[in-house]
């Protein structure tokens, strides 16, 4: 009688830990949702990407890597049009990781262009700020704000 109050309990309090992070998750999930800048581009997602990479280089920085999610994706038979660049400058992340060496957890930043369920080409990314403020740095956060101007103005050219 006892094990089975015991297995009772047990799979009571799995059940309540597993609902918990559920709704933690969910949460993480709507707020990085929310975070997201969406900049709808005129061309093709490769015409898009092409152009992003040359304004990268025009601004001083550099792409870093990059990821081919519409490649990686077909193989499981969805076909979906999405390139991601990791877009950085080495001198300035050279001071943010001096600052806070934790910050390769979000840099270089991510930039996704995809074309959406309406068939337009949509450039994507969290802004640095958003990304840096976990860490609570007043250092960090204005880099990123210098971050998050230089990318708003490239995808903003884009946009147009």
């Amino acid at each position: 009688m006892k094990l089975k109050n015991n297995r009772t309990a047990f799979t009571g309090l799995l059940a309540l830990l597993f609902a918990l992070s559920s709704l933690t998750v969910g949460v993480s999930q709507a707020s990085a949702a929310d975070a997201v800048v969406r900049t709808e581009a005129k061309g093709s997602v490769d015409q898009v990407l092409g152009g992003l990479k040359k304004m990268v280089a025009d601004h001083g920085m550099m792409v870093m890597g990059e990821l081919h999610q519409g490649k990686v994706l077909e193989m499981t038979g969805l076909k979906v049009k999405s390139e991601s660049i990791f877009v950085g400058n080495p001198n300035m992340g050279k001071k943010l990781f001096e600052i806070e060496p934790g910050a390769g957890t979000v840099l270089p930043v991510r930039v996704n262009i995809y074309k959406n369920a309406e068939g337009k080409t949509v450039v994507a990314y969290i802004p640095p700020s958003q990304q840096l403020a976990g860490f609570n740095n007043p250092m960090l956060d204005k880099a990123a704000a210098m971050l998050d101007e230089t990318l708003a103005g490239m995808i903003g050219m884009i946009g147009k």
